[in-house]
């Protein structure tokens, strides 16, 4: 193997590493104020859609909207102070 192919080769595979290693995210898909779908991403790429009905749907939008609650709680007792 020359220099060349194992340099390509090694650069393959760092960008593949970097690629598994991007942080899986959720974006809500909002229609009219209500949450339609759930988009599973990982970077740029959409790895799949989850229903906001399902168990798995409804146990990631508790997360983020109890969260979310509860900054807003803490930020509006913060203000009557």
């Amino acid at each position: 193997m020359s220099e060349t192919e194992s340099a390509a080769q090694a650069a393959a595979e760092s960008s593949s590493q970097t690629a598994n290693a991007e942080e899986i995210t959720y974006h809500a898909v909002e229609k009219d104020g209500v949450v339609t779908a759930i988009w599973e991403m990982q970077g740029r790429k959409h790895l799949r859609t989850i229903d906001p009905r399902s168990r798995q749907g409804r146990e990631i939008l508790n997360l983020y909207t109890t969260a979310d609650h509860h900054d807003e709680s803490q930020t509006s007792a913060e203000e009557t102070v």
